[in-house]
């Protein structure tokens, strides 16, 4: 029976391999904010990383596991076009966006990518989460079913160049984040400091 577990915080930084082959299964990592889900829709937290959250989250409704499905749609995207779907400069615009389900294909990076996946991400970012696809319907998808044949000869060049750009720009950020957690931590050991000698 399924488990009913809504991880509630899936991105890429969360996806680990089990192996260093092609072939590794996938590991999923940091359940700080998951919750069982006995019901459809049993959850009213607010929580995820905003370029991949669902938006029922986003509107305060209560959802279910469907969440996941919607944070799986931004992964895949990301892998198959190598970039994201939503990408705006503040985040109540990226927000308005992810609420609206704006996104494209670009052709220029989606032009190899057969029907079927396009097909796929398309129904796990399907705003409505009661027409949204479930993960026991994904599994049986025909593109998910498909032999690693179907996949082989596709040149995805370009798309790997936006990847990596994209992950570029992720790492440059977070070190960027390291750097000012590691200033704050600095000043604020400095005030800890001035405070303790300023009360002798």
């Amino acid at each position: 029976p399924p488990r009913r577990v809504a991880h509630r915080d899936l991105k890429p930084e969360n996806l680990l391999l089990r192996t260093e082959r092609d072939d590794s299964d996938i590991k999923i990592a940091d359940f700080g904010f998951a919750k069982r889900c006995p019901t459809v829709k049993c959850l009213t937290t607010q929580c995820g990383t905003p370029g991949y959250v669902a938006p029922e989250i986003l509107e305060g409704v209560q959802y279910g596991t469907k969440a996941d499905m919607w944070s799986l749609g931004v992964i895949a995207y990301i892998l198959l076009g190598g970039y994201p779907p939503f990408i705006e400069q503040n985040q109540r615009d990226l927000f308005r966006k992810i609420r609206k389900g704006q996104y494209e294909f670009h052709p220029e990076y989606w032009g190899r990518v057969s029907k079927e996946a396009k097909d796929l991400i398309a129904s796990m970012l399907t705003v409505d989460p009661d027409r949204r696809i479930s993960a026991e319907q994904a599994l049986r998808n025909s593109w998910i079913t498909a032999g690693d044949e179907a996949l082989a000869g596709k040149d995805l060049g370009k798309n790997l160049e936006a990847l990596l750009k994209f992950n570029t720009k992720r790492k440059f950020k977070a070190a960027v984040k390291a750097v000012i957690a590691s200033n704050k931590m600095t000043s604020l050991g400095e005030n800890f400091k001035q405070n303790i000698q300023a009360s002798y």
